[in-house]
């Protein structure tokens, strides 16, 4: 069960990334602490991959990593949900797996919070049973939030890395909330 803010959430957009968001995610994630926990900093050439599938996943599944706008309308990051992928055979293939990624000026204001519970509104409606999230042991901040949306700790593990650990959070999502008449 998610637990009620303290403070109001700030307001946050969703929206399915563009050709220029590319360049605004690499903007934004070009921050060694940023990336920690992801590898680092990446060339413009991965996030333009990464939006192009993003593009693709929200029109055949109805949902993508979507780019994260504050309330001005500024880039911050990404929130979303996307299929684990085949490629990545050391995690949950085939399990639907929600994150978010922002850049270190939006850190400790609510946004990742607020951005998940909107992702998983829209998962929800788009009939996905349930989630997982895969975070770095080290990346409290990331688990703080998947604590916090109710998310239920279900593995630990060791990274490919063979050095650090990483853990698999669950969320059961029940069905989807019926349209009103």
């Amino acid at each position: 069960m998610t637990t009620s803010p303290a403070r109001p959430l700030p307001a946050v957009q969703l929206r399915v990334p563009t050709d220029e968001d590319a360049r605004a995610w690499q903007r934004v994630f070009d921050d060694a602490e940023v990336m920690e926990f992801l590898g680092g900093p990446a060339e413009l050439s991965l996030y333009e991959e990464l939006t192009a599938r993003q593009r693709l996943h929200d029109a055949r599944l109805g949902f993508c990593l979507w780019t994260l706008l504050d309330a001005q309308g500024a880039v911050i990051g990404f929130t979303g949900a996307q299929p684990w992928p085949e490629t990545k055979p050391w995690g949950p293939v085939g399990e639907i797996e929600i994150g978010w990624r922002l850049g270190r000026g939006a850190w400790g204001q609510g946004y990742a919070y607020a951005a998940a519970l909107a992702t998983l509104e829209r998962v929800r409606a788009a009939g996905v049973p349930h989630v997982v999230a895969m975070i770095n042991d080290g990346n409290a901040r990331s688990i703080a939030v998947a604590e916090r949306l109710g998310m239920t700790l279900a593995e630990r593990f060791l990274l490919p890395n063979g050095v650090s650990h990483g853990r698999r959070y669950t969320l059961d999502l029940g069905p989807a909330a019926e349209p009103a008449a």
